[in-house]
């Protein structure tokens, strides 16, 4: 088939998945700690409803909740993913992408997923660099920006343990020298542990978070697939949270049947680590809801075969029955298809109203008509648990044409106790304070 045959086919074919399952309830019915689960409404055509990438119009920006205001942090940045903190005050941020997987999507559905996926934004190669970013006026934007480590492959998780600061690029656990205040860092990594990768390479970021005392690195790993279409035999280490020694690079699995989680943090009030994980695709506009938990040590939560505690995947083959017995319900549903990505916890006095909650990038859908995420929702706690429904605090990341001017992602608190959030398809940090604060 000639390349230009393909090409004439893509509004055809995103016009045939546009007319898939369209959702029969609210997103909200998929939120929350007992949400909605009606059946299964898989298709032939998977439903594909993506945002086209435009960018953000001069002198516009998200909006955000009452009695908040958002500026640009830093603007003009390559692909930005995730965000970290320095204890001086310094934001790092990764500008990133997916590194090449030549065996990821293979096909004719694959192909057209890629295209969909370039129309999304997404389809930029990885600047594979983390930048710091420093505002030393105090003013809400950074005035400094300097390449912090650059040559690394797709990295994304970050963190400083004393003088050790760690990167998760998208195959290897690196560790590089650290002195406080420094713009970059020219020394050589040290390779603490190998991650998963290969040519699928489906599901590619890397997520990191230290344990409270430094001893233990734990580490997120996505799946090969959707739901073990590419066989069980290339799901090895994945779908699940590593814990790493980083004296001796041992390994092991903390939590499994975790499909993509992304954002960790602490929970304030009880000190328990918790993720955000992006479910399965292509059971219908209301299924299956990304969620909100709490990682139990040796836990399984069910990937690939069952989802939100015991409903069996009928798609995956062989069945396990007595996986799906053991597996864990999550805590908190976030809505089908949100793409809930990153995660952060409340702990300072900026913004009391958000105290001991969580906040979480929603980077936004495919494969929901109508879409859902593409907004930063905050998650109140009470007593160490989630509770109530997600409050919006940044939206506006779609125009009236439901085009994305932007996708949040990563969410981080900064020094001074206001929001940052990484913005890929905007290009943006933006910083979300109380109205009339610096």
């Amino acid at each position: 088939m000639p390349i230009t045959r393909p090409l004439r086919l893509i509004p055809c074919l995103l016009a045939l998945a546009g007319c898939g399952v369209r959702a029969q309830l609210p997103v909200t019915a998929g939120m929350g700690p007992d949400p909605t689960l009606p059946p299964p409404s898989p298709s032939l055509i998977p439903t594909v409803d993506i945002a086209p990438a435009e960018g953000w119009p001069p002198g516009a920006r998200p909006v955000a909740a009452a009695g908040l205001a958002v500026q640009a942090f830093a603007r003009g940045l390559d692909h930005p993913r995730w965000l970290y903190v320095l204890p001086d005050g310094d934001v790092l941020v990764a500008e990133t992408n997916g590194p090449p997987r030549p065996q990821n999507a293979r096909g004719l559905k694959g192909w057209v997923m890629r295209q969909v996926q370039k129309r999304a934004g997404a389809g930029v190669p990885s600047a594979d660099r983390i930048t710091l970013l420093r505002d030393a006026d105090g003013d809400g934007v950074a005035e400094t920006r300097s390449v912090f480590l650059a040559h690394l492959h797709s990295p994304f998780g970050m963190a400083l343990v004393g003088d050790a600061f760690y990167v998760a690029d998208t195959d290897a656990l690196l560790r590089f020298p650290y002195r406080d205040g420094e713009l970059h860092i020219d020394a050589d990594g040290a390779k603490v542990a190998d991650l998963p990768a290969g040519p699928i390479n489906h599901h590619w970021t890397k997520n990191l978070i230290a344990s409270r005392d430094g001893k233990r690195l734990y580490v997120t790993v996505g799946s090969n697939s959707n739901v073990g279409e590419n066989g069980l035999d290339v799901e090895r280490d994945r779908a699940r949270i590593l814990e790493i020694d980083p004296a001796t690079g041992a390994t092991r699995a903390y939590a499994t049947g975790l499909r993509n989680a992304n954002g960790m943090d602490w929970q304030p009030q009880t000190g328990a680590l918790w993720t955000v994980v992006n479910e399965r695709d292509e059971l219908g506009s209301d299924l299956v809801p990304d969620y909100l938990t709490a990682v139990r040590a040796g836990a399984f939560y069910g990937w690939p075969y069952s989802y939100y505690g015991r409903h069996v995947d009928t798609r995956v083959t062989p069945q396990d029955p007595a996986q799906v017995a053991r597996a864990v319900v999550p805590d908190y549903a976030l809505g089908a298809h949100t793409a809930s990505l990153g995660l952060a916890f409340y702990d300072a006095s900026l913004m009391p109203q958000y105290r001991d909650g969580a906040f979480v990038g929603q980077h936004g859908s495919w494969n929901r008509r109508p879409p859902s995420g593409y907004k930063v929702v905050f998650v109140p706690f009470a007593g160490g648990r989630p509770t109530g429904l997600p409050q919006d605090v940044l939206t506006g990341f779609l125009d009236a044409r439901g085009h994305a001017r932007g996708r949040p992602v990563g969410v981080v608190v900064d020094k001074r106790g206001a929001l940052l959030v990484a913005d890929d398809v905007g290009n943006t940090v933006w910083r979300v304070a109380p109205a009339r604060h610096p």
